[in-house]
């Protein structure tokens, strides 16, 4: 325990009771038995995994609570263990009911096999849940610990960084434990007995023995804290001597920018989460060389030099991601991602500018980082608790963008990715849709049907069956020309081989741009199909001469990805011309040239 003294840096190794590690061990055992009861309802399709709104609370309570249950023995009394358990079951258990409610559960057992599948809590609503138990646990065991509300900073940062080398070590141990009764099933196998291999197999065994081991481990790290407070000394050591070379990384990227220009930044399409991502990991090094506060001048100074320069670049750093973040914005409005992306810049942005204060103060090392880390801690747990409430519901705002933007015409119904709505929106998504299936703005009919055509379908990569009208996912180009008959009539489903051709001629929801050419000069015209999803690839199809299409070419998606060449495509300013290389003929066998350096200068953007 901490020493009760004006220097708050002595820490005790506690001394934990047998009871403590009988009680613990119980719990662990416990869990398991909890978490196989839902496990084998659920394989029944029995009482309480036919109701969600019970299912959903228990699973999500019986993951987490018994971690932290387990985590708070022997560190806190009966009487605060209890307030806690019960303040944090009834958070998990209005986290889950709004989880249901919003329709964003995922498929779990049984779901593959016939009749209705079981769908219980979605995987951000447990990540966060994850991040955030860990975060809140921390400042209730360091308030213990203290004996206040808001405990002193070395306190938070030796339970903080105790708490998450114990996870980590606990979640190996498991593994470790599960590759070697892996590996003595097969040893058994050798022999021709299978016993154990059949025993790893069921689930009345594997749960408890797994969720027993996790309890079993965090109690071993807990009453050997001397081991953990070594591992993270050396683990913090390594990581701040990776300051100065990432220091010197960002300087030099923020450095180039100017001059390289930010088009080519922007046509990444991922620049915001890598700058979030560099954030996230300057953060973590910072910390590493700040540790408790009390180093000081201690530090070496190639360290002291790297993190102060890190904590001065850090905003530049932020506020590129959110500019980046605000044009996807603009252009395609907001989606959960960007929300969230959103969300997680907020956090950052008050590590960016309280570094940079700290940073700024030259007479001490850095001192103010201690109370930012405290006061963003806090204003992390108020963003995620809002982001999984109607509040601020990924889904809910992002629905409401994507209609707002349809509504306004910012985006036409060619563009508007209805898939979205039906996959990604939650319940406000499908009452989105259920709104266009009688839509009466512009482009009325195309929105209509494509609304209605992406309601029918029960999952994203459903190709069973053809589409009942193919056209509903076309855009002519240009509006004008018409697609053959035979194209519209054609089974695609029956297709063959039906891995080439793009998934608008087989889902509802996938929009394509279809041009009309006669590619070959025969007189016969071809269609070339260009998926509005950039990453796909494009296909040229033909019809054979007794009757029927196939997919005869393509166009490498990363050739169009280039927006300007798209919009040029789209408004017809594109001929047909020969190739620039002949084809080699062989025994009658034409062979074609293929340029390696013809994908390289095709963009204007680049």
């Amino acid at each position: 325990m901490q020493a009760a003294t004006g220097n708050p840096t002595v820490l005790l190794d506690p001394v934990v009771a047998p009871r403590i590690a009988v009680t613990r061990l119980v719990a662990g055992l416990l869990q398991g038995l909890l978490l196989y009861w839902l496990y084998s309802t659920a394989q029944d399709k029995a009482w309480p995994a036919t109701e969600p709104y019970l299912l959903a609370p228990l699973i999500l309570m019986g993951l987490l609570l018994p971690v932290l249950l387990v985590s708070s023995l022997g560190h806190m009394s009966l009487r605060r263990i209890g307030v806690w358990m019960a303040g944090a079951s009834l958070v998990l258990t209005v986290l889950a009911l709004h989880d249901v409610s919003r329709g964003a559960e995922q498929v779990i057992w049984g779901g593959y096999k016939p009749g209705a599948p079981l769908r219980v809590i979605s995987a951000q609503l447990f990540g966060f849940c994850v991040v955030g138990f860990y975060m809140a646990h921390a400042l209730v065991l360091a308030s213990a610990q203290d004996g206040r509300r808001l405990a002193s900073y070395p306190t938070y940062f030796e339970i903080a960084w105790k708490l998450g080398i114990q996870l980590l070590f606990s979640l190996l141990f498991v593994g470790v434990l599960w590759l070697v009764l892996w590996l003595g099933g097969q040893l058994f196998l050798l022999i021709k007995l299978n016993f154990l291999k059949k025993l790893l197999g069921q689930a009345w065994f594997m749960i408890p023995v797994l969720c027993f081991a996790f309890s079993f481990a965090v109690h071993i790290t807990d009453v050997r804290p001397s081991i953990v407070r070594g591992i993270r000394t050396l683990l913090l050591v390594l990581l701040s001597w990776l300051m100065p070379i990432a220091a010197v990384l960002v300087a030099g990227f923020l450095l180039t920018l100017p001059f390289i220009g930010f088009e080519r930044l922007w046509a990444t399409r991922h620049a915001a989460s890598v700058l979030l991502g560099m954030a996230g990991l300057l953060v973590v090094l910072i910390n590493a060389a700040f540790q408790n506060g009390e180093a000081g001048l201690g530090v070496a100074r190639g360290i002291r030099f790297g993190t102060r320069l890190s904590c001065l670049l850090l905003p530049w750093l932020v506020g590129i991601a959110i500019y980046a973040v605000m044009l996807r914005v603009i252009a395609h409005g907001w989606t959960s991602e960007r929300i969230i992306a959103g969300a997680c810049l907020l956090v950052a942005s008050c590590y960016a500018a309280g570094y940079a204060w700290a940073a700024s103060k030259y007479g001490d090392w850095l001192n103010w980082i201690a109370n930012v880390n405290v006061g963003t801690t806090f204003i992390a747990l108020l963003v995620m608790l809002v982001l999984l409430t109607p509040l601020m519901d990924p889904a809910r705002l992002s629905v409401a963008s994507q209609m707002a933007r349809l509504n306004s015409g910012q985006v036409s119904a060619d563009k508007f990715d209805f898939e979205y709505l039906r996959f990604q929106g939650a319940r406000y998504g499908q009452a989105a849709l259920q709104e266009l299936k009688h839509y009466k703005g512009p482009e009325a009919a195309v929105i209509r049907a494509r609304a209605e055509a992406v309601l029918q379908r029960e999952d994203r990569f459903d190709d069973s069956g053809a589409l009942s009208d193919v056209a509903i996912n076309l855009t002519m180009r240009p509006a004008t020309s018409k697609l053959p008959a035979s194209f519209l009539q054609q089974d695609w489903s029956q297709a063959e081989p039906g891995w080439r051709l793009p998934a608008c001629l087989k889902r509802a929801g996938q929009q394509c741009d279809a041009y009309l050419l006669d590619f070959d000069g025969d007189g016969r015209q071809e269609v070339l199909l260009i998926s509005n999803d950039p990453r796909a690839t494009s296909v040229l199809l033909a019809e054979k001469e007794e009757g029927g299409w196939y997919a005869r070419g393509q166009i490498p998606g990363n050739i169009l990805r280039c927006k300007r060449l798209r919009e040029k495509l789209q408004a017809g300013e594109f001929a047909l011309v020969p190739p620039t290389v002949r084809e080699l003929e062989v025994d009658g066998q034409r062979v074609p040239m293929t340029l390696f350096n013809e994908q390289e200068v095709l963009c204007p953007e680049d």
